[in-house]
């Protein structure tokens, strides 16, 4: 396959799925929602189905394979970017979250707390756009994202398409961070600078879901790429600092972000210097620009710290995305006992677990690598999995460390997850999901029992 075939091959299937979001994305009124059945069986019209197959199928063919031709850093950029125009103009793809943002941010313009109450109690305009799940939930992100949510309300007024336009501006500006911010990593690493940018920024999961479903999710990993890219370069305080401050304005956007600042003091610091005795300048440098940035936000937005108690609503969804979740659905699909809240505080346990090691494994090598693996095992361990959260760890470990193709097909798969309008497939196939998802997990546990057996005999 070559560059010209994958550029503009790439571009059609773009153009197909553009037409999905025309057809049938997510809309601004909750009607009864696009579920599998009724996209495949045409019940919305024959080209509604096949232009979103086709567009999902060409997008990730060319995505896949265009990383063996890349030719440069600047071809990968434009490239991605004729891939993002046409679906600008359409309807939100894969998710009606970007309404759930547009209500929030319209409750803390209009003096609400978004942390307090639920969009629909308060009465946003808009709540009729707001998918059920949402309309009385608390806000889960930082107050960096309420007051720039605020801001597009405020500047667009009372258009719900012009807020919506305005959340996707915000989101555009994190895929360009993460445009910046992952070449600069990936060249630090040692890492061919094209081809990192080709496997994060021509992933169709950005496209659909960061620039298309405009998620916050591309304002927090740009900023997470970025401040990682800081704190490696840094070799004064004042520059430290500032890669803190950066993943502090991350952190202000989603909490998760939070999960790399133990290794970015570790990237701070050359391989023989990382005794824990060394750790304290760094660790006090980005510590201090983060907690000097995250208190600011938190009082610029007028709600103190009550955004933490939000996040405890952040697990709703209970699909077999999450594999702690899956877990939990076949025990009470076996048992009829209430296992997901078990489960799901068992993986958060384990996921703690993880962070250590993954941490200590780290001051060895490769500190940047290992805070895309933190991230990889956040959303691996978290009680809820969307497929934009992959975005996470890809942009990340494509900069930092080689190729993993697990990584790339799990992407290309969780493309796959969603309807133009929405629908998860995960809630249509909830219990034969989990049960493959529970047999994999067993599976590969019992082939590491095998390999660490081999290894010790």
């Amino acid at each position: 396959m070559t560059p010209r075939l994958v550029r503009w091959g790439g571009l059609a299937g773009s153009a197909a799925t553009a037409g999905t979001a025309w057809l049938g994305g997510a809309g601004f009124e909750r009607v009864p929602s696009i579920n599998p059945v009724t996209l495949l069986s045409g019940q919305r019209g024959v080209a509604l189905p096949i232009l979103w197959v086709l567009g999902t199928a060409v997008l990730i063919t060319a995505w896949w394979y265009g990383r063996h031709v890349v030719p440069s850093t600047r071809w990968a950029l434009v490239t991605a970017g004729l891939w993002f125009l046409p679906v600008l103009p359409f309807l939100p793809l894969g998710s009606a979250d970007v309404y759930s943002y547009a209500c929030q941010g319209y409750v803390q313009y209009a003096g609400g707390d978004p942390y307090a109450t639920g969009v629909g109690e308060f009465g946003c305009p808009w709540v009729s756009s707001v998918a059920s799940s949402w309309v009385d939930s608390p806000a889960p992100y930082g107050p960096l994202f309420l007051l720039l949510a605020a801001r597009v309300v405020a500047v667009a007024g009372d258009s719900l398409a012009a807020v919506v336009a305005g959340l996707r501006v915000v989101a555009v500006a994190g895929v360009a961070l993460i445009a910046a911010g992952v070449p600069a990593l990936a060249r630090h690493c040692g890492i061919d600078p094209a081809r990192a940018t080709w496997m994060v920024l021509a992933c169709p999961i950005v496209l659909v879901h960061l620039v298309s479903g405009a998620h916050n999710d591309a304002l927090m990993v740009g900023l997470i790429v970025t401040g990682l890219a800081l704190a490696a370069a840094g070799a004064t305080p004042l520059r430290l600092a500032a890669a803190g401050a950066v993943l502090g304005l991350a952190v202000g956007v989603k909490a998760t972000a939070i999960v790399v600042v133990p290794f970015a003091v570790l990237a701070a610091l050359p391989a023989d210097r990382r005794a824990l005795r060394d750790l304290w300048r760094p660790a006090a440098a980005i510590g201090g620009g983060l907690l000097l940035l995250t208190a600011a936000l938190s009082i610029a937005s007028g709600r103190g710290a009550g955004w933490v108690a939000g996040l405890l609503r952040s697990g709703d969804s209970v699909t077999w995305g999450s594999p702690s979740t899956a877990v939990g659905l076949v025990i009470e699909f076996g048992t009829g006992l209430p296992a997901v809240p078990v489960t799901r505080l068992i993986g958060v346990a384990l996921l703690a677990v993880l962070l250590v090691v993954l941490w200590w494994r780290a001051r060895r090598s490769d500190p940047l690598g290992h805070a895309g693996l933190a991230l990889a095992a956040t959303v691996l361990c978290a009680p809820v999995f969307h497929p934009w959260y992959a975005t996470w760890p890809l942009a990340v470990l494509a900069a930092t460390r080689s190729e993993n193709r697990w990584l790339l097909g799990l992407c290309a798969f969780a493309a796959t997850l969603t309807t133009p309008a929405g629908y998860n497939w995960a809630l249509y196939t909830r219990i034969p999901g989990a049960l493959v998802v529970t047999a994999t997990l067993v599976t590969l546990l019992v082939l590491a029992v095998r390999r660490n057996r081999r290894v010790v005999a």
